[in-house]
This record gives C-alpha cells, sequence and structure tokens, in this order.
C-alpha cells in the first residue's frame, strides 16, 4: 500500500477542523512569529522538511510484518489522536487568550509534539533512514519556530505567558 495514504489524516485535520471549529483559530493559525534571520532560515526549512516528508511517501510503501511496523500504527494513530485533541484545544483559548486547557496543561507545544509522534510512527511503518534523517531535521526546525512563538506570546501576553512557561513544559 502506498504510503501517501498516510497523509490523509493530517490533510483533513488541520484547517478543515480548525475552520470549522473556529474561523479565530483559523486566522491565529496563519500568524507568523518570526523575525531574525535564524528563524526566516527555519521557517525555510521547516517548510523544506515538511514537504519532503509529505512528497517522500508518494515513493515509499506501508509495512506489515514485523512488530516495529505495528508500533509504529500505534505511535501513528496516538500522533493523529493527539493532533486533532491539540486542534480543538488550540480553537477554544482562554478568555485571555493563552491555551492553557487540554492539552496545553501539559505541553506548552502540543501540536508539534502530537506531529512528531505521527511522523515517528510513519517512520516506523515506512522503516526508511532518510524519512527519519528528514524528521530530525524537520523538528530541528521547528525548535527554533517554538523560540519565535513564544517570544511573540511573551509580548502579547506578558507576566501571565512567563507563568505559564514555567508551570508548563515546552515539549512533554
Amino acid at each position: 500500500m502506498n504510503a501517501a495514504l498516510l497523509l490523509i489524516p493530517i490533510v483533513l485535520i488541520r484547517y478543515p477542523l480548525m475552520r470549522r471549529i473556529s474561523m479565530d483559530a483559523f486566522k491565529r493559525a496563519q500568524h507568523s512569529a518570526v523575525s531574525g534571520t535564524k528563524e526566516r532560515f527555519a521557517v525555510n526549512a521547516y517548510q523544506i522538511t515538511l514537504f519532503a516528508l509529505f512528497g517522500y511517501l508518494f515513493f515509499l510503501k506501508i509495512q506489515f510484518n514485523s512488530v516495529l511496523h505495528y508500533m509504529g500504527l500505534g505511535l501513528y494513530i496516538l500522533g493523529t489522536v493527539l493532533y486533532i485533541k491539540s486542534i480543538v484545544d488550540y480553537a477554544k483559548p482562554a478568555a485571555g487568550g493563552i491555551n492553557k486547557a487540554g492539552l496545553y496543561r501539559y505541553s506548552r507545544n502540543p501540536m508539534y509534539v502530537s506531529f512528531f509522534i505521527y511522523f515517528l510512527g510513519i517512520c516506523l511503518l515506512v522503516e526508511s533512514w532518510w524519512y527519519a534523517a528528514i524528521l530530525m531535521l524537520f523538528q530541528l526546525s521547528v525548535h527554533y519556530l517554538i523560540f519565535a512563538e513564544e517570544r511573540w506570546c511573551i509580548q502579547q501576553f506578558g507576566e501571565e505567558y512567563k507563568r505559564y512557561m514555567k508551570e508548563v513544559r515546552r515539549y512533554v
């Protein structure tokens, strides 16, 4: 079975689901907090590696002949479910604008964490070291994007966000 079929949930989840729940969330998701040269480089790396993670799947096959593949399926399903939950939580911030409920109680970046779990599951399903290498570059670029987003949140929400940063870890 062609591995590109694994993209269907992500394509159907992010913007269609977010748009359906909240047009405000849809607009917020379009915002970019990137300003510096390193951050612009990170955005470019993010986009290139995301394109590679999606595009490379058209040339790979899903396999189900080892325990590793079934572990991958489990991570893929877990990542998809967590991604849906993080989108729903993102679409419903508190009155002050900071997302602190749902998965945001455990991670300041549940969408990125769930996206990583999702792609890690795919990596095990397709058994590709190249895919794993691209995923690591993708995750490195995400790390720098998070810095930009958190700087923007501090500017927007001030001390309240700083307190939230002390209470909740960046990653799980």
